[in-house]
C-alpha cells in the first residue's frame, strides 16, 4: 500500500512577462533550458521564508535577467516530478528593466516573441493557456491590505495599546514583506497610526525612501467608534490608487479588517499577522481579482 503522506511536494512560482509593442500584439518572454532543450516560461522553487509573489519576481530576474512587476494572478499548474508533485503559481507581469542575460548551465538563452509566435514556440502545452490568459487580462493596480506583523502580547505591555510594538517575529515578518511589496511595485504606504502597523511598513518605506501616511481613523480605538469613517477612507484610497495607477499598501488591525475589506468590495476572510491580501483594481476602482499571501514564519 502506497504511503501518500511521504510524497514530495514542490512549491514554485513563475511569470508570463509581457512587453508592449506599439501597434502590434505584445511580446512574451520565454527562456531556454539546455538540460531539457525546452522553451518555457520563467519559474523556480520558493525559498523557505519567501512569499510566492516575491519568488516569481526573483526567479524571473535570476533566469532571464528581467526585472518585472506583477499584475493579476494566473492559473496554477501541477505536474508530477521525481517522487512527487510540483505546483507552480503564475502571475501576469510587465517588464521594467532588461539587464542583459548571460548564458549559463540552467538558462542558456532568452527570447521575446509576439504572443501568437510564443504560443507556438513554447514547448509545454499546459503553458499555452497561461499565455493566452495573460494576454486577455487587463492592466490593473494592486491595492495591498496588510495585517500588521506579530505584536507584543497585550498582557506583557503596560503602556498605551497604540504604542505596543512588534515582537521579534513581527519585526522579521516586516522585513520579509519588502520583496512582496516590491513584487507589486508598491509606491504608496498608508497605515493605522498604531506603532505595530507603522513599523510593519517601515522596512519597505526605508528601502524605497517612502513616507508612511498614518491615519488615526484606522486604529482599533477609532474604528470601533466610527466604522463609517474607515469605509469612507478606504473607498477614497482605492479610488486614488486606481486613478493614479500607483500600487498602494494599507496596514491595519484584525478587528478593523472586515470593514476595510468590505468597503472596497472584498468579502472578509481572516488574515494572520504579517499576511497580505492583494486586490487588483480596475480603472474605476472595481476589484478584478483577489489573492492572499500568508507569511511563512
Amino acid at each position: 500500500m502506497t504511503n501518500n503522506s511521504a510524497e514530495k511536494r514542490i512549491t514554485a512560482a513563475g511569470t508570463v512577462v509581457l512587453r508592449p509593442v506599439e501597434g502590434r500584439e505584445p511580446e512574451v518572454l520565454l527562456v531556454h533550458r539546455p538540460r531539457y532543450d525546452d522553451w518555457s516560461l520563467p519559474k523556480g522553487k520558493i525559498n523557505p521564508d519567501e512569499y510566492l509573489a516575491g519568488c516569481a519576481v526573483r526567479e524571473t530576474l535570476e533566469e532571464a535577467a528581467v526585472d518585472v512587476r506583477l499584475g493579476m494572478p494566473l492559473d496554477r499548474l501541477s505536474y508530477p516530478v521525481g517522487g512527487g508533485t510540483k505546483t507552480v503559481s503564475y502571475w501576469r507581469a510587465r517588464a521594467l528593466r532588461e539587464n542583459g542575460h548571460k548564458p549559463n548551465d540552467e538558462i542558456d538563452g532568452t527570447i521575446w516573441l509576439p504572443a501568437s509566435h510564443a504560443l507556438r514556440k513554447v514547448t509545454y502545452a499546459d503553458e499555452r493557456p497561461l499565455i493566452q490568459q495573460a494576454i486577455e487580462l487587463p492592466d490593473s493596480t494592486p491595492l495591498v491590505i496588510v495585517r500588521h506583523g506579530k505584536a507584543m502580547l497585550r498582557a506583557n505591555w503596560t503602556g498605551r495599546d497604540q504604542a505596543r510594538p512588534l515582537d521579534e517575529r513581527g519585526r522579521r515578518q516586516s522585513r520579509l514583506l519588502v520583496p512582496l511589496l516590491e513584487a507589486f511595485g508598491v509606491g504608496k504606504l498608508t497605515s493605522s497610526t498604531s506603532v505595530r502597523c507603522l513599523k510593519t511598513l517601515q522596512p519597505h518605506a526605508k528601502a524605497h525612501r517612502l513616507e508612511v501616511e498614518g491615519w488615526t481613523t484606522l486604529t482599533e480605538e477609532q474604528a470601533e467608534k466610527n466604522p463609517k469613517a474607515v469605509a469612507t477612507l478606504m473607498k477614497r484610497l482605492a479610488k486614488e490608487a486606481a486613478e493614479s495607477q500607483v500600487p498602494t499598501a494599507i496596514c491595519g488591525h484584525r478587528p478593523v479588517l472586515p470593514v476595510m475589506l468590505e468597503a472596497i468590495g472584498v468579502p472578509f476572510r481572516p488574515l494572520q499577522p504579517g499576511a497580505a491580501m492583494v486586490a487588483h483594481l480596475g480603472q474605476q476602482a472595481e476589484v478584478l481579482a483577489v489573492e492572499v499571501h500568508k507569511p511563512r514564519i
